[in-house]
């Protein structure tokens, strides 16, 4: 999965920021550089699933 291999700082601002509707450019950025989806507009990139997994496991893995 992407998460493990995206920056400390975006997934920071993802845990901080749970269920953004719009991402920041540097968190799309990262996401997509970690293999994750390359978003064609800055609105909705993650999914109800990627929100609940960075909610519920990601403090816990890295």
């Amino acid at each position: 999965m992407w998460w493990l291999d995206l920056n400390l700082n975006s997934k920071e601002w993802l845990r901080e920021n749970l269920r953004a509707e719009e991402l920041p450019l540097h968190v799309l950025q990262g996401i997509a550089e970690a293999g994750g989806p390359h978003p064609e507009t800055l609105v909705a990139v993650l999914t109800g699933q990627d929100w609940d997994f960075i909610e519920a496991q990601s403090e816990f893995i890295d």
